[in-house]
C-alpha cells in the first residue's frame, strides 16, 4: 500500500509531510520490471447485477466480532453460547439480529447476510489474508505472518485498482486509516499489490480525530503552503528528474513520476482535498454516523466513493484507551462489557447511517457495501467472559451495488460452531464483489513475469443478487 504517514493498528496476536515527496519511491523495488496489461475478460454474465456497482465500500472489523452477537443470534442456545444479548426482530419478517444492534435492525429490509462465511482458519494474519485477497494462505493457522511470496496475492482493493480507473483526480483504491498490524509488529499480508509491484498498492491515508476534527493529514496542507508553492515544488523535482538521464530512460522511474505527480495534483486540486472534508457535511448528517473514529471513517469512504474512488476499505480503529491484550474485536476477555461499550454502538450506528444515507441520496445501488473480518469467535464464552479466534463459520453482512436487500443466505448450525448450509468461501466472496463492479470474475491478467492469473477463483453467490 501507498503509505503516506502514520502507525499501524495492533491486535492480540503477538512522517512529515515531506513524506509526500517520497510517494513513488515505493516503486523503485520493481526498478525495470514492466507492469503488465489487464487481459480483457471473454465473457459476460448476462443479468441486470453485472456491474450495477459503480464502486465498493469495505468495513472490516479486525480482530473477528462474534457471530452470536452481531449478525447470527442463538436465541435457544445455551447461556454460555447466546451471550447476554438476545435477538430483536427487523423490519423483515424471520430476519433477526443482535440486541446490540437496534439501527441496524431499522435498515434490515436493505441488508443481506451471509452466515455461513468460512475460512477454516484460526490465526489472524493467514485468515485475514485469505478474506483480504480471496486466496487461501498457505500454510493456513499461520500467526504473524508476513507478507512475501508465497503468500504474495494483491488484496482486493489493488486488483480493483488493476482493473478500474477513478475520476476527481483521487486513487482508484484507498485504505484508511491505518494498516492492519499483530501485537507484535508484524503486517498482516494481503493488503496490498503483492506480486503486482508497489505501484499497484491501494492509497493508505492515516486519518485520526484531533480538536480540529477529524483530520487525513496527507490533505492537510501547512497555512503557509499554498497551491501555488506545490506548483512550484512539483516543477522543481521535473527539472531535477530531467537532469538525470538515466533515471528519466528508464520505464519504471517514469511510472514513479506519475506516481508523485498524482500526489501533487490530489494536494493541488482543491475540488479532490474537499472530498476529505466531512465537517462540509450537516451536523446532523455527522451525529447520525457517530462522532467516533470508525464513524467519521465510514462517512469519508462515503464521500470519496462519490468523489470517484472504486473501492475505500475502512479498517477498525484501535482507540489509545482500549486494552492492550484485548484491542479491537479480539475479544478473549470481557467480550460482553466490550460489545457493549466499545464495540457494538459505534458498529451499529456508522454501518446503518452508511446503509440509510446511500438509499437517501440514491446511491445504495450503485454502492456496494460489505461489512466483514477475518473470522468470528468460538461457539462459547469461557471462565474470562471471552471467546476465541473461529474461522470455521462466521457472518458479513453487504448491501447495494446488486445486492437484494432483506436476506439471509446460508446458516450455522445451533451453536454456530459449524456451516449447516450455505457455505460461501473467501474466493466466493471476491467473485461476487468483482461481478458487481462490472469485472468478470474468470478475466485474466498478467504479472510482471508475463504469467496469467484469474481475478478470482470463486463463483458468484447468484442467489444472493
Amino acid at each position: 500500500m501507498l503509505r503516506l504517514l502514520g502507525p499501524g493498528t495492533r491486535l492480540c496476536d503477538g512522517r512529515t509531510r515531506r513524506e509526500i515527496l517520497k510517494i513513488g519511491s515505493l516503486g523503485l523495488l520493481g526498478a525495470g520490471l514492466r507492469l503488465p496489461e489487464l487481459a480483457q475478460a471473454t465473457t459476460r454474465a448476462d443479468d441486470s447485477t453485472f456491474g450495477r456497482a459503480k464502486s465498493c465500500i469495505v468495513l472490516f472489523l479486525m480482530g473477528g466480532p462474534p457471530q452470536h452477537s452481531t449478525w447470527d443470534p442463538k436465541p435457544d442456545a445455551p447461556p454460555e453460547v447466546r451471550g447476554e444479548f438476545g435477538s430483536i426482530a427487523t423490519k423483515v419478517p424471520g430476519m433477526s439480529l443482535s440486541g446490540l444492534l437496534p439501527l441496524t435492525a431499522q435498515q434490515a429490509d436493505k441488508i443481506c447476510l451471509l452466515r455461513a462465511m468460512s475460512t477454516g482458519d484460526n490465526a489472524h494474519s493467514s485468515s485475514g489474508y485469505y478474506m483480504l485477497t480471496g486466496r487461501p494462505h498457505s500454510p493456513q493457522n499461520v500467526e504473524n505472518a508476513n507478507p512475501g511470496a508465497p503468500n504474495d496475492s494483491p488484496s482486493l482493493g489493488s486488483l480493483v485498482g488493476r482493473v478500474a480507473t477513478s475520476s476527481g483526480g483521487l486513487p482508484t483504491s484507498i485504505t484508511l486509516p491505518h494498516r492492519i498490524f499483530n501485537t507484535d509488529g508484524s503486517v498482516w499480508p494481503g493488503q496490498d499489490a503483492g506480486f503486482l509491484g508497489r505501484a499497484g498498492d491501494p492509497w493508505l491515508l492515516n486519518a485520526k480525530q484531533t480538536p480540529e476534527g477529524y483530520r487525513v493529514q496527507e490533505i492537510d496542507l501547512p497555512t503557509d503552503l499554498d497551491p501555488a508553492r506545490m506548483g512550484r515544488r512539483l516543477e522543481l523535482i521535473d527539472g531535477f528528474r530531467r537532469n538525470l538521464d538515466n533515471f528519466d530512460r528508464d520505464p519504471s522511474a517514469r511510472l514513479l513520476d506519475e506516481q508523485t505527480r498524482r500526489a501533487f495534483e490530489l494536494l493541488r486540486s482543491s475540488e479532490a482535498r474537499k472530498a476529505f472534508r466531512i465537517e462540509d457535511e450537516p451536523q446532523a448528517v455527522r451525529d447520525r454516523y457517530g462522532a467516533t473514529p470508525f464513524g467519521n471513517g465510514v462517512l469519508l469512504a462515503r464521500r470519496m466513493v462519490e468523489a470517484g474512488v472504486r473501492l475505500v476499505q475502512v479498517n477498525w480503529y484501535r482507540g489509545a484507551d482500549e486494552p492492550p491484550a484485548n484491542p479491537c474485536w479480539d475479544s478473549h476477555t470481557q467480550e460482553p462489557e466490550r460489545l457493549k461499550t466499545v464495540l457494538g454502538p459505534p458498529t451499529d450506528r456508522a454501518f446503518s447511517a452508511l446503509v440509510e444515507d446511500l438509499a437517501a441520496r440514491g446511491k445504495l445501488d450503485e454502492t456496494l457495501v460489505v461489512c466483514m473480518a477475518e473470522f468470528g469467535r468460538s461457539p462459547r464464552l469461557d471462565g474470562n467472559a471471552g471467546r476465541n479466534h473461529w474461522g470455521s463459520v462466521f457472518s458479513i453482512a453487504m448491501a447495494g451495488g446488486g445486492i437484494k436487500g432483506g436476506q439471509v443466505y446460508g446458516s450455522s448450525d445451533k451453536i454456530g460452531a459449524q456451516p449447516r448450509d450455505g457455505r460461501v468461501r473467501p474466493e466466493d466472496l471476491a467473485a461476487t464483489i468483482f461481478h458487481c463492479l462490472g469485472h468478470e470474475p474468470n478475466a485474466e491478467y498478467q504479472d510482471r513475469l508475463g504469467r496469467p492469473h484469474f481475478l478470482s477463483r470463486g463463483e458468484v453467490i447468484r442467489a444472493i443478487l
